[in-house]
């Protein structure tokens, strides 16, 4: 097979490498598309790698045909299915547990599922099974909301009952998270966040940024509010209210997805399957694909999520 690896550089290089092994309890998958998320960007500067035991190259979600797969598994040779990985994505061949392997929701494209897996475990991660929930009334604050995880964020929260709170960085973005459902969208380029967070309490944050407006913003959470740590694009040193912490009850939660083990990653995507596959299926939810590109132009992809371009997902194209 063929594989997009980082070489002794950190530069990509499409190269033949030896096809993977199949464990017994594993899927084998032809890979027709896999998406780019923020921590290929970070794993390609060398500073996020693949968990062991997975290839060291990018790659967190496919879609493919499964060539084999374990008796008794639910996943049969033949079918299309999309897949969680540690690790190895952008490549022509993937194994996978088996229950990090789940059908592709009825309608949608390969193109469309590979989109899905990492952002819509990291929201049912966080907003289902860290937060304990959301429920009609709540108020819910993510920045970035034009960014894959944000989309699915607002879609999600949006579905539990809960206002939302989002910033972007172009009227574009905007335009489009409103009609996703978002109900106060600034331009964090222009507008202050703060007044708004102070008006309308969160009780649900989810901060992929962190650094300096967090320690600013966690101070005005609702009594009881959850507010959970996926990454610190913005910074990674806060000034912390400890007062306010204790007095509203407030909960600091940190997170992550990809150290999870298989069987709780197969836990969150049975989930995602059972409760939110239909939801796609029916076009209540939503995936939007702001662009595809062949695998060989994996750097251009890299490029559009690097300049912040991007409403919504960047795929690869797994031609062979």
């Amino acid at each position: 097979m063929h594989a997009m690896i980082l070489d002794e550089k950190l530069n990509f290089s499409w190269r033949e490498m030896p096809d993977p092994i199949r464990k017994a309890d594993d899927v084998l998958i032809k890979v027709h598309a896999a998406a780019v998320n923020r921590a290929d960007l970070m794993q390609k500067e060398g500073c996020y790698a693949s968990p062991e035991g997975w290839p060291q190259w990018c790659g967190l979600e496919v879609a493919g045909e499964v060539l084999e797969a374990p008796a008794g598994a639910t996943s049969k040779p033949g079918d299309k299915v999309c897949a969680l990985l540690g690790g190895g994505g952008y490549s022509e061949l993937v194994t996978a547990p088996a229950g990090m392997v789940i059908p592709i929701p009825e309608g949608l494209s390969m193109i469309e599922a590979a989109s899905l897996p990492e952002v819509w475990s990291t929201v049912y991660l966080n907003l289902q099974m860290e937060a304990g929930g959301m429920k009609p009334g709540d108020v819910f604050y993510m920045q970035a909301g034009a960014s894959g995880v944000g989309l699915a964020a607002i879609q999600f929260a949006k579905q539990m009952g809960a206002e939302v709170i989002t910033t972007v960085d172009s009227p574009e973005k905007a335009e489009f998270v409103r009609k996703l459902g978002a109900d106060y969208v600034l331009d964090y380029r222009s507008d202050d966040v703060r007044p708004v967070i102070e008006a309308h309490p969160p009780s649900v944050a989810l901060d992929c940024i962190g650094g300096k407006l967090m320690g600013e913003c966690l101070r005005n959470m609702a009594f009881g509010g959850r507010w959970i740590m996926i990454a610190t694009m913005g910074g990674s040193e806060a000034v912390i209210n400890l007062e306010s912490v204790w007095r509203k009850r407030v909960r600091l939660i940190g997170s992550t997805l990809r150290s999870r083990t298989p069987e709780e990653k197969s836990a969150i995507l049975q989930s995602l399957q059972q409760k939110l596959w239909p939801l796609f299926t029916a076009r209540k939810l939503i995936t939007n694909i702001h662009a595809v590109f062949p695998i060989q132009k994996a750097d251009e992809a890299h490029g559009v999520l690097r300049r912040s371009e991007n409403i919504g997902k960047v795929v690869l194209e797994i031609q062979s």
